[in-house]
């Protein structure tokens, strides 16, 4: 059973209390994040609709005097310090994430003292749902109320996106950090990856009768990141030869492909680029109240990333085959792909239907069992408690 954010809230109050002998200041969440549809899109300066997740990343904080941090997971029941002169990149473990996000604000000059901070996290980890951009947001959200500081909403994801890339280490874009800022409930989160420009996209999916299916497929994730690189070098090759600054600024598909000899870059060109396209496509459905209608996308969104792209895999590939036979409306990979999750635009109250469908088919297969949810466009970052 899924606890409450009110129950939630209340055990990292208590356990902070428990561990830290005083009352948090507050605490504060950020929430995961799913992509309706924009896959690999991002690092050819193009579009993105992600929306925020009811799953999120809980901070209980309060100040301290000395400038260090105490960093604390309830989840784990471990507990970690760092002096003021030790919160420097190269400290490692899952409380990099925390202490990075600090290190990011003091570094961009902004006035952050000592923290208690207490995590409690219920996005699944390792399933492409930003488990650790959650987990900056909410220090960055509870650090910002805390030492009162004047930082954007955009600014606030920019510094957690270089707490991950230059304190953790992990190359990842603005995306997820973005999409957990920003998002409100209800709404996807239109983003341009070249402006940084965003505007909210109206997803009433239980007034228009529907409900997205978030499975995941628990596919053991291979050789992705030399993969990842693969496909982003394509991509930058193929923008060289046909004379753009990025994929983004193809306007005539069929030229394009007509200039490029090699088939495999003629196909990671039609990917990016009609991959573009159906964001856009599905921001206009949504503005016009036709969310059904934007199934057909997400169908041709999972052929390009399959066919095009090369980056499903058989459990992905069977999940979504398997969602559509059940009756889901439309389906497909989310993520960078190699595994992780597929999500399913089903109707209302179907989705635990078509996720017992994908079972069955799994376990015919024999593969890993899948574990799922129906989401709900939530908030953004922000204080709860």
């Amino acid at each position: 059973m899924t606890t409450s954010l009110d129950d939630r809230v209340a055990a990292v109050r208590s356990a902070f209390e428990a561990r830290f002998g005083y009352e948090p200041v507050g605490v504060w969440r950020a929430p995961g994040r799913v992509n309706l549809i924009g896959e690999h899109t991002d690092y050819n300066d193009g579009f993105v609709l992600p929306f925020a997740l009811e799953q999120s990343a809980l901070v209980a904080a309060g100040p301290r005097g000395d400038g260090g941090l105490r960093i604390s997971s309830l989840d784990l029941g471990e507990t970690h310090e760092l002096a003021a002169d030790e919160v420097e990149p190269g400290s490692g473990g899952w409380q990099a994430y925390l202490a990075g996000t600090v290190w990011a604000l003091r570094e961009a000059g902004h006035p952050v003292g000592g923290l208690d901070l207490l995590l409690s996290s219920d996005v699944p980890v390792g399933a492409g749902l930003s488990s650790s951009a959650a987990i900056e947001c909410a220090v960055m959200a509870a650090a910002v109320d805390l030492f009162d500081l004047e930082v954007a909403p955009l600014d606030r994801a920019r510094l957690c996106q270089r707490a991950e890339n230059a304190y953790v280490g992990a190359p990842t874009g603005l995306l997820d950090q973005a999409a957990s800022t920003l998002c409100a409930a209800d709404h996807a989160l239109f983003l341009d990856c070249r402006s940084f420009e965003s505007h909210q996209v109206p997803l009433p999916l239980a007034d228009a009768g529907l409900e997205i299916l978030v499975l995941d497929t628990h596919t053991p994730h291979t050789h992705v990141d030399g993969e990842y690189a693969a496909r982003r070098a394509a991509c930058e090759q193929a923008a060289q030869l046909l004379g753009v600054a990025a994929l983004r600024d193809v306007d005539d598909l069929d030229a394009a492909l007509a200039r490029l000899d090699d088939d495999l870059l003629r196909r990671r060109v039609r990917h990016v680029v009609t991959e573009d396209a159906r964001v856009l496509e599905t921001v206009e459905l949504a503005a016009q109240g036709r969310l059904e209608q934007i199934a057909p996308l997400l169908d041709a969104s999972h052929a390009s990333m399959r066919d095009d792209f090369e980056i499903t895999v058989e459990t992905v590939d069977v999940a979504v085959e398997s969602a559509r036979r059940a009756g889901a409306l439309g389906a497909r990979m989310t993520g960078g792909g190699f595994g992780g999750c597929i999500i399913a635009l089903c109707r209302h109250g179907e989705g635990d239907t078509v996720a017992g469908s994908v079972a069955a088919a799994f376990a015919e297969r024999g593969f890993n069992a899948p574990t799922w949810f129906v989401a709900r466009p939530s908030d953004g970052a922000g204080r709860v408690g």
